[in-house]
């Protein structure tokens, strides 16, 4: 196409230097250009060597309850190696059937204030902890973004960028941590249409992008509620696990059924009960704890398993 056009263009120069007059409207105007499509990134299945390091204050996250590498062991600890098991089994192919894209867990809740981002951070770390798995976690709750500032973190590029510019590479705003096999990736530039970027082809582009470059890791997403914006259920349809925060004596149970019908095409869904009291407080000084459970399959909700204690 481009070379017949070439060689008419030509020829209606070469008429109009021979002093023939030629009509504007018998020129064919060359056509539209389509509009840029993104494209992939190039996959590397290499390090990042570019990924800047920064630095968490492990005492610090601990006094808040949140779980560390040399922190002894806890009653939160124990909780979260037991609730992590069937997921790193998913995500591994050991469960009891193959489970597509199991690597790529979200973590959400009905509403907001149930304790996900809490939940997310404390999942990522306890994983972290394992001999054989790395972990990436992604801050995808972009209109209210808290994972930094959770962790004692400044905000910094990320998620957003990523989706607004094509020519930026993961490795330009992955985050490295002190922790060993812990990596993060922020929200993000603050942007007016943040919400409508999460729903956008271009995060399907890169969550696919993502699993392709880290196929080895398990990648966490905090996301945001499922009953306040459609987003987070646009980006249940690309995970394979999804991890549903309820808070205990505050989320309705009508809530938590109208939450679960909007994942349902996840083929695996945990509900994890926070700040439930009971159990032997005074053992470990804590008031709150996890329970979780299973969804029974064909069901929008089940019963909550017993909590245990832990911190808040």
């Amino acid at each position: 196409m481009s070379s017949l056009i070439e060689k008419a263009a030509l020829r209606l120069e070469q008429l109009r230097q021979a002093g023939v007059d030629v009509p504007a409207a018998e020129v064919a105007a060359s056509p539209t250009p389509p509009p840029p499509v993104r494209t992939a990134r190039p996959v590397s299945t290499g390090p990042e060597p570019t990924s800047r390091l920064v630095t968490l204050n492990l005492a610090a996250l601990m006094s808040r309850g949140f779980l560390t590498p040399d922190a002894s062991r806890s009653a939160i600890a124990d909780q979260f190696r037991v609730i992590k098991r069937p997921l790193l089994a998913n995500a591994t192919g050991k469960g009891a059937s193959v489970v597509p894209n199991a690597n790529l867990i979200m973590v959400t809740s009905a509403m907001p204030g149930e304790g996900k981002t809490f939940t997310a951070i404390n999942l990522a770390m306890s994983i972290a902890m394992e001999m054989d798995h790395h972990v990436l976690l992604v801050d995808a709750d972009v209109a209210r973004p808290s994972l930094m500032p959770d962790l004692g973190l400044p905000a910094t590029k990320g998620l957003l960028d990523l989706l607004l510019d094509e020519r930026m590479q993961m490795a330009d705003v992955l985050l490295r941590t002190n922790v060993d096999k812990l990596s993060l990736l922020p929200s993000g530039s603050s942007h007016p249409r943040a919400t409508e970027l999460l729903a956008s082809d271009a995060m399907t582009a890169l969550i696919e992008e993502m699993g392709q470059r880290y196929p080895d890791r398990i990648i966490i997403f905090d996301s945001p509620p499922l009953l306040l914006t459609t987003e987070s259920r646009v980006l249940a349809t690309h995970m394979g696990q999804v991890v549903m925060v309820v808070q205990a004596e505050k989320t309705l149970q009508s809530q938590v059924r109208h939450a679960m019908t909007t994942i349902e095409s996840c083929p695996v869904k945990l509900l994890l009960l926070n700040q439930a009291r009971g159990g032997d407080q005074e053992a470990y000084g804590y008031g709150y704890g996890y329970g979780y459970a299973y969804p029974p399959a064909g069901a929008a909700s089940a019963p909550l398993g017993a909590a245990a204690t832990a911190a808040a």
